[in-house]
């Protein structure tokens, strides 16, 4: 099952659905119409549009390898750079050596008798002399080993090229073969035509012969056409395999016949896809308008956001009649163009570790998203490690601990009451030790009015910062879809606090309405990366406005 197929079966279950409310406005003071619609060209444009959101998805993924890889080569280059800096500091470190050895020798000859120098000069010759030997040796055997890889290349090169001569000498070989016997198969069956035709011309003219002269013509004719195909059946001067030509049966033959439904997918196919059926439409005035805006604010969209919409839809179609299908299609659209700016993944870096802080009040799906992520990066060849940061509930490191087993993911926990704090510094320390690509910090679910809770955050962030004052590099917010407007306050104070990079919405496959994340986009502009529809480990896919779009207004793709 596609994500989207997933995401429009279990949105937005609430009675309240927008699909539905939209069917109401339209009948009431709507007319019924009757349409001849193209079924046909419906079904194609359904194909047409699933072939480019599959082109788009592969798009996407493409460019996310693209990205990748790119990021691959900058932490390479990084390390490359590193390891230069790294290697000029131990050059350094090892003139600052071989000085302080000089000088010393330079003391040790100032003390020692002219003997005792010139003895200590040739063993430092003979110590050089043996290193540069042994050095020497080392590099004929490199040479030696590459030169031999060398030789092995060119001779498997030289057998592949051989074999693929042979190969081809015996094609053309056979080809050889099958065109002569094509050739003899041909003269035989033009001999055998020509003595028949000449067969036939003779019988004409032996009209009005004797009895005698019939049956010496006959048998002289049969002679010739014995000898004709003797001639034929003779084997050829050269060999050849002449494959037998295929009979046509008559159900072979029909198989050439076009079928009586084919007609109706040739030139006068689209007339047979048509059909009539009766739809709804209402003339688009400012009473559906204030009754469309309604339904978006039970959608949980807002006043603000709301207006935005139908006021896009309504500009240059006030008068005009829609259908339930034509309302959702501009309502699709107006979603899709507000949320198309914050649909982006969560960025990787090639800083190790990257610390990624999640954070959002009880209950939000904290715990479940960060499983569900690890899992992905884990399958994306990232090395991953689980810090266990809400040290207040044995049930949350519990469970943490069990979304660490399903994704093969480390996960650090402390004693139940300790500072969690303390526990995000020792990660770090744990985190770059290991060299873990990705450092994951659950943190305890507090409620956006809880000041002393909310310090406690900050307190995390003072703390990790002074382990790398970059950190955290990105800070998730796990917001519930449930939760309605009040996400819009919850972002406002978590963001003031902890400088919240991006966001992920859990829960959509509740009683969610949904229109609280286009609100979201519309009034912080924050990335979305992921939404979630389920607790299945697969269940959290990368935010795209318009299966999002299409889904909370009912429409099907």
């Amino acid at each position: 099952m596609s994500f989207f197929k997933k995401l429009k079966d279990r949105m937005f279950r609430s009675s309240s659905k927008i699909d539905e409310g939209l069917d109401a406005i339209v009948n009431d003071g709507g007319e019924a119409e009757e349409v001849t619609v193209d079924t046909a060209a419906e079904e194609a444009e359904a194909a047409r549009l699933q072939a480019v959101e599959d082109a788009e998805r592969e798009r996407a993924a493409a460019e996310a390898e693209a990205q990748r890889l790119k990021d691959d080569e900058a932490a390479a280059a990084r390390e490359a750079e590193a390891a230069r800096v790294a290697e000029e500091q131990r050059q350094k470190e090892e003139d600052a050596r071989v000085a302080a050895q000089a000088q010393e020798a330079k003391a040790a000859e100032e003390r020692a008798a002219q003997e005792l120098e010139a003895k200590a000069a040739e063993e430092r010759a003979a110590a050089q002399a043996l290193e540069a030997k042994t050095a020497e040796e080392r590099a004929a055997q490199e040479r030696e080993a590459k030169a031999a890889e060398a030789r092995a290349a060119e001779e498997r090169a030289a057998r592949e090229a051989a074999e693929i001569e042979a190969e081809r000498l015996a094609a053309e070989e056979r080809a050889a073969k099958d065109a002569e016997a094509a050739r003899l198969a041909a003269e035989a069956e033009a001999a055998r035509v020509t003595q028949e035709e000449e067969a036939i011309a003779q019988a004409e003219a032996a009209e009005g012969m004797s009895d005698t002269e019939i049956e010496a013509l006959a048998e002289e004719i049969e002679e010739q056409v014995e000898a004709a195909v003797d001639a034929a059946n003779a084997p050829p001067v050269r060999e050849a395999v002449v494959a037998p030509m295929t009979t046509l049966t008559p159900s072979a033959l029909d198989e050439d016949e076009p079928k009586a439904g084919d007609a109706q997918k040739g030139l006068l196919g689209r007339f047979f896809g048509r059909e009539k059926k009766t739809v709804v439409r209402r003339t688009l005035d400012d009473d559906m308008l204030e009754q469309l805006e309604e339904l978006l604010i039970t959608a949980d969209m807002g006043v603000d956001t709301a207006l935005r919409v139908t006021a896009n839809m309504a500009e240059g179609r006030l008068g005009k009649k829609l259908s339930v299908a034509e309302i959702k299609e501009l309502m699709a659209q107006e979603i899709t163009r507000i949320m198309d700016g914050v649909a982006r993944p969560m960025p990787l870096y090639a800083h190790k570790p990257q610390v990624v802080l999640v954070v959002g009040v009880n209950g939000s799906g904290k715990t479940t998203t960060i499983g569900k992520l690890a899992s992905q990066f884990k399958a994306a060849g990232k090395k991953v490690v689980i810090a266990a940061g809400d040290t207040f509930r044995a049930a949350a490191v519990e469970q943490l601990q069990v979304w660490g087993d399903r994704a093969g993911v480390p996960v650090l926990t402390a004693p139940e009451g300790s500072d969690p704090a303390s526990l995000a510094f020792d990660a770090m320390e744990k985190a770059q030790q290991d060299g873990a690509d990705l450092l994951m910090i659950d943190t305890a679910g507090r409620l956006q009015n809880r000041s002393d809770l909310m310090e406690e955050l900050s307190k995390i962030v003072r703390v990790i910062r002074k382990k790398d004052p970059d950190a955290p590099h990105n800070t998730l917010l796990v917001l519930d879809a449930t939760t309605g407007q009040n996400a819009l306050q919850q972002v406002k104070v978590f963001q003031e606090l902890a400088d919240v990079s991006g966001l992920v919405m859990t829960k959509l496959d509740g009683t969610a309405k949904g229109g609280v994340l286009v609100a979201l986009a519309d009034k912080f502009g924050l990335p979305i990366h992921a939404i979630g529809v389920g607790e299945q480990i697969d269940d959290l896919a990368p935010f795209d406005p318009e299966d999002f779009a299409n889904a909370l207004v009912g429409l099907d793709r």
